[in-house]
């Protein structure tokens, strides 16, 4: 994986700034310019330090890779490259979450990070792109505007893991000539869809990153989808407008007795659940339902039988699982697990979920072969997720055809990723940590359970060896909710990879400044244990993280 800078590379560093390092940082920046890589644009300026980056940075922007797709626009992958002056050697690939579209600034940025904890201030160049589309180029799509490039099957690819394979080399170019030096280590950080193409990099590019920081995968995208109808479905046998079904009231009377019936499991009242698989053994939520029309501390059984479909998970008639279940968790009442189910406070999407809004876009454009040929508006998306059928419509996430020849599943997936191995990663030398919360809203945490279950399976009990799972009780899709979701698990990562250190507990913390957290898990910290133990009360002040142990007996 430690690739040293080829011949060619050699020849032209040496041509431009001869033996030893004698420009400024400014000449070599502009030096970016006559880079000689054909087909890649440059632009490239230096930058001062800034609130975001510590030290002055040189910024170069490209385009690359250029075609005229069959719809008569212009495609290409834009990209920027963050090169600080504070170097140590490391690269990092900011994988595109969400569906891309635009180039976030390379900053090394995931869940959990102060940003003096991003990687570009840890001594990392850092990469980022918009994954090979423009989102603003299909305005006439409506709502559905963030994945009608989907229509273009080379711009899907693009999206699915080809951007990554064709940026890469040209960003480690671009690292290695600037610095004059070879990189010493590689990593791939990226959450939510970034954590897919970590997962599919793994797989498919296993020389590529000595090091990957997953977050929250969504590794089984088109299958997740799936979800989206699912709750669509559950939410409108409760009332017509989706948005009305489940009122706050009703997810924190939920939460709350999801924490009574689990939160002393992992030996402390602290509002978070970590003892997450007891729990799903003990709680009732049949237990909620109103036994008559004069009861007031209860659900109806209308809600209740919705959020039992929803956390079971989409089936066909034949009662076969077509993605994963839900767990039980106190995140249910957090705004962001709220806003992808039930309601958001976009107007744009008159209130409606994220999950019906971007998720039934997602499912019809990009996720379904043929693609479903829907209007971009609110009315349009619901009317579509209503009438999916689960035995007719699920399939086409596997289907292809003679414009897209590759399913859905087999582009947005690792290749072995029901049955993983990982097997070239493990022997060049890479590692993984991964971390998901429990309470996601978008990509079951179960899913990844499932993933590692099986690796470590496959593995004869060795997965650790090479990855580490964290999950992190109350935290949905990203920071937020009650939980302890502040920490740093870009540092550990460095220092299995580069002093062979392995991971073990990584302490996290609540933010003061999240409006979520209870009043007594101000200032808490907690240890986030490698699955499949758990933070358990041992003895000492709830506050502090040295008063737990992990522990595996649930």
């Amino acid at each position: 994986m430690k690739t040293l800078l080829s011949s060619a590379i050699m020849a032209s560093v040496a041509f431009i700034f001869g033996a030893s390092p004698v420009y400024a940082d400014e000449l070599r920046c502009q030096a970016l310019l006559t880079h000689g890589l054909e087909g890649v644009e440059i632009k490239s300026a230096m930058h001062r330090s800034d609130k975001e980056v510590r030290s002055p940075y040189c910024l170069a922007s490209g385009v690359m890779s250029q075609y005229l797709g069959k719809d008569g626009r212009f495609y290409s992958i834009k990209f920027e490259l963050r090169l600080p002056d504070f170097w140590q050697g490391r690269f990092a690939y900011q994988f595109n979450s969400g569906y891309g579209g635009e180039v976030k600034p390379a900053l090394g940025v995931i869940t959990g990070l102060l940003p003096s904890e991003y990687a570009i201030n840890q001594g990392f160049a850092v990469v980022s792109s918009d994954g090979g589309h423009d989102a603003s180029a299909y305005p006439e799509a409506g709502l559905a505007s963030t994945v009608a490039f989907a229509h273009n099957p080379q711009a899907r690819r693009n999206y699915a893991y080809e951007a990554v394979e064709q940026l890469n080399p040209v960003a480690r170019f671009l690292v290695e000539l600037y610095y004059e030096k070879p990189i010493r280590y590689s990593y791939g950080i990226g959450q939510s869809n970034g954590g897919r193409l970590a997962m599919i990099a793994a797989t498919r590019f296993p020389n590529m990153f000595n090091g990957l920081l997953v977050g929250s995968p969504g590794f089984n995208a088109p299958r997740a989808a799936l979800q989206h109808a699912w709750d669509v479905q559950a939410l409108h046998r409760v009332n017509d407008d989706i948005s009305q079904s489940l009122t706050q009231r009703d997810l924190d009377f939920f939460a709350q007795h999801i924490l009574n019936a689990c939160d002393g499991l992992d030996g402390i009242n602290d509002d978070m659940i970590f003892a997450s698989e007891a729990c799903q053994q003990v709680f009732k939520p049949t237990a909620l339902v109103c036994k008559s029309n004069f009861d007031r501390d209860c659900l109806s059984l209308a809600k209740v039988s919705a959020l039992m479909k929803m956390h079971q998970g989409p089936h066909n008639s034949k009662n076969q699982a077509l993605y994963t279940s839900w767990v039980y968790d106190s995140g249910i009442r957090s705004d962001n697990w709220r806003a992808w189910k039930v309601k958001s406070d976009v107007s744009a999407w008159n209130y409606q979920s994220a999950g019906l809004v971007k998720g039934g876009a997602s499912l019809a454009h990009l996720y379904t072969t043929p693609y479903a040929e829907i209007k971009g508006d609110v009315f349009s998306l619901k009317e579509y997720l209503l009438a999916f059928d689960f035995d007719r419509d699920a399939p086409k996430i596997y289907a292809t055809n003679s414009e897209f020849t590759d399913s859905a599943m087999t582009l947005m997936t690792p290749p072995d990723a029901a049955k993983p191995k990982l097997t070239g990663f493990k022997q060049n030398g890479g590692k993984m940590m991964v971390f998901h919360g429990n309470s996601d809203p978008v990509f079951s945490v179960k899913d990844t359970v499932r993933w590692y279950d099986f690796l470590d399976f496959g593995l004869s009990g060795q997965a650790d060896e090479f990855v580490k799972f964290y999950r992190i009780p109350g935290m949905p899709h990203g920071q937020g909710g009650a939980s302890t979701d502040q920490f740093n698990m870009l540092r550990p990562l460095m220092d299995w990879v580069e002093r062979q250190k392995a991971p073990q507990d990584v302490i996290a913390a609540t933010r003061l400044d999240n409006p979520e957290i209870t009043s007594r898990m101000a200032g808490l910290t907690r240890p986030l244990c490698p699955y499949p133990s758990y933070a358990k009360y041992q003895s000492g002040n709830y506050r502090d993280a040295k008063s737990f142990v992990c522990a595996t007996n649930q």
